[in-house]
C-alpha cells in the first residue's frame, strides 16, 4: 500500500471510529478498570475490562478526547475483545512500537496497522496511546487506578 493510500485510510478510519466509537459505554460488570488522562490536550477516559480467567471477555471505554484518542480506544476495544492477556500484551507492545517508529510485528496488528499514521504527527502519539496504556494498567489491577501521559 502506498503512503498516500495509507494516509487516506488512516484519515477515514480515524473519522469513522471517532464519529461512531465502538464499545463506548460504562461496563457495570467490569472486574478491572483504570482512568486515563492526558492533561496537555484534555483527553480523559476510563477503560473497563471484564476478565474471565486470562481471557478478555469484554472491554469498553467511556470519556472524551480528540478524534485520534477516541478512535484509538475504539479500535483497541475491537481488537482486544476475546484475546488472552498474553495476546493483548503482545498487541499492546506492537501498537506502541509502530506509533513510535520502531520495528514491529505487522502480523499481530491486522487493521490496527492503520494507527501507524500517528507517527507522522509526533505530538499526537500520546493521544493515540492513552487508551492502550490505560488498558495495560487496567489488566494489571483489580481496583481503580489512574494513568497520565504527561
Amino acid at each position: 500500500m502506498s503512503s498516500a493510500d495509507l494516509r487516506d485510510l488512516y484519515q477515514q478510519v480515524i473519522m469513522d471510529h471517532n464519529k461512531k466509537p465502538r464499545n463506548f459505554h460504562e461496563m457495570d460488570d467490569a472486574n478491572h478498570f483504570a482512568h486515563g488522562n492526558n492533561p496537555l490536550c484534555g483527553d480523559a477516559l476510563v477503560v473497563f475490562v471484564k476478565l474471565n480467567g486470562d481471557v478478555i471477555e469484554d472491554v469498553s471505554f467511556q470519556g472524551s478526547g480528540c478524534a485520534i484518542s477516541v478512535a484509538s480506544a475504539s479500535l483497541m476495544t475491537e481488537a482486544l475483545k476475546g484475546k488472552t492477556i498474553a495476546e493483548a500484551e503482545h498487541i499492546y507492545q506492537q501498537v506502541h512500537k509502530q506509533m513510535t517508529g520502531e520495528d514491529f510485528d505487522q502480523t499481530a496488528l491486522g487493521k490496527l496497522e492503520v494507527l501507524s499514521g500517528v507517527k507522522e504527527f509526533p505530538a499526537r502519539v500520546k493521544c493515540a496511546t492513552l487508551s492502550w496504556h490505560t488498558m495495560h494498567t487496567a489488566m494489571d489491577n483489580d481496583h481503580d487506578v489512574s494513568v497520565s501521559t504527561e
